[in-house]
């Protein structure tokens, strides 16, 4: 008993210890104590996260900031990775404590059933001897009794094996809903650079065995560093997500729309062909630049929003990184060319330059 309150003394205090670094660890490179950063760098103190640990270690050796963008990177890479790693683990344990479980339910069936099996084997030996009517009603008496039994034992596996049955379907249900964690953007709810890389490598291989073409768009929010200094990083966050909103509203279940990194956004256009996925960007742009941007806590008008798109098609022999590279310059002539429009790979250079 003194042992363990001892040991619950320990942990606490090491808890207490622990905080207090991480909040002062904040305070000295400028970070917010935000819930979601004080989580980071309390696990950052612990040291639970080796290669969290180097990647910090080296920022604030060099003296870098912790910005927003690398703040959300790092929990990004990080901690949810380390969140799915764990839920896997514990999913995996319930699974094979349940296997186990369900495997011993079956030895132990087996055995009854063996026992009845020699019952039954004893009981039509002895039918063969004569015997009176109370030798009869005695053996008579026995295998039902031994029959009941096994009536009842057979009941009891099945509602087991049910129990059973539906853990194994929470534990897989757990599971997907980790997989889809896992590949989902927590701000904006729509598909992170994980799952938008896994998506394009098999939209290209489709689109190479089917022979039809599909389309890239690159998205940037126009000016985006401008909201977070002027607003701060929570009006920052509300625009993030309303983007993607106004992006997923405007596509094709078939389609994907992926948070590929800071305030940019990329959208895989299945089976669609450049003209239609310049149309599509286009009207993407104009539904942002329709959107008011309201504060919340004041109801503040704080302006519109606008996104530049660079728009690319696959090509025979195209790989990811060379579709995106492709829509990459495009978006940046978009950014040249005066923001708040779309450029797509079949328009000239030079008619982006004398329209900016």
């Amino acid at each position: 008993m003194a042992a363990r309150l001892g040991m619950s003394v320990y942990l606490q205090d090491r808890e207490q210890a622990l905080a207090k670094t991480a909040l002062a660890l904040m305070s000295e490179c400028g970070v917010t104590p935000t819930p979601d950063n004080f989580e980071l760098f309390y696990t950052y103190a612990s040291g639970r996260n080796p290669a969290m640990g180097q990647v910090i270690d080296a920022m604030i050796s060099a003296r870098r900031p912790f910005t927003s963008d690398v703040l959300e990177d790092l929990r990004s890479r990080c901690l949810s990775s380390a969140r799915t790693t764990q839920a896997i683990d514990n999913a995996s344990t319930g699974v094979t404590d349940t296997l186990s479980a369900i495997l011993g339910k079956l030895e132990a069936a087996g055995r009854d059933a063996g026992d009845y099996g020699r019952t039954l084997s004893r009981a039509s030996g002895e039918l063969g001897e004569e015997q009176s009517p109370a030798e009869l009603r005695k053996f008579v008496d026995t295998l039902i009794v031994a029959t009941r039994t096994m009536e009842a034992r057979a009941a009891s596996l099945e509602k087991e094996l049910q129990h059973s049955s539906q853990q194994v379907n929470a534990l897989k249900s757990q599971l997907d809903d980790v997989r889809k964690e896992s590949l989902t953007d927590a701000l904006t709810s729509v598909a992170n650079r994980k799952a938008f890389d896994g998506e394009l490598v098999a939209a290209i291989g489709d689109a190479r065995e089917s022979g039809e073409t599909i389309a890239l768009l690159m998205c940037d929010i126009d000016h985006f560093k401008r909201f977070n200094d002027s607003w701060g990083h929570q009006t920052g966050d509300q625009v993030l997500r309303l983007v993607a909103t106004c992006m997923s509203e405007n596509v094709k279940g078939r389609d994907t729309v992926a948070r590929f990194g800071g305030e940019e956004f990329a959208v895989i256009l299945r089976r669609t062909s450049l003209d239609n996925a310049t149309k599509l960007a286009d009207q993407i742009r104009a539904f942002v630049q329709s959107k008011k941007l309201v504060k919340k806590s004041t109801g503040d008008v704080l302006g519109t929003i606008t996104v530049s798109i660079g728009v690319a098609r696959s090509c025979e022999g195209d790989t990811p990184a060379s579709l995106i590279q492709r829509a990459d310059a495009c978006l940046y002539r978009a950014k040249r060319g005066g923001r708040n429009r779309v450029v797509n790979e079949d328009e000239p250079a030079d008619a982006q330059i004398d329209a900016a």
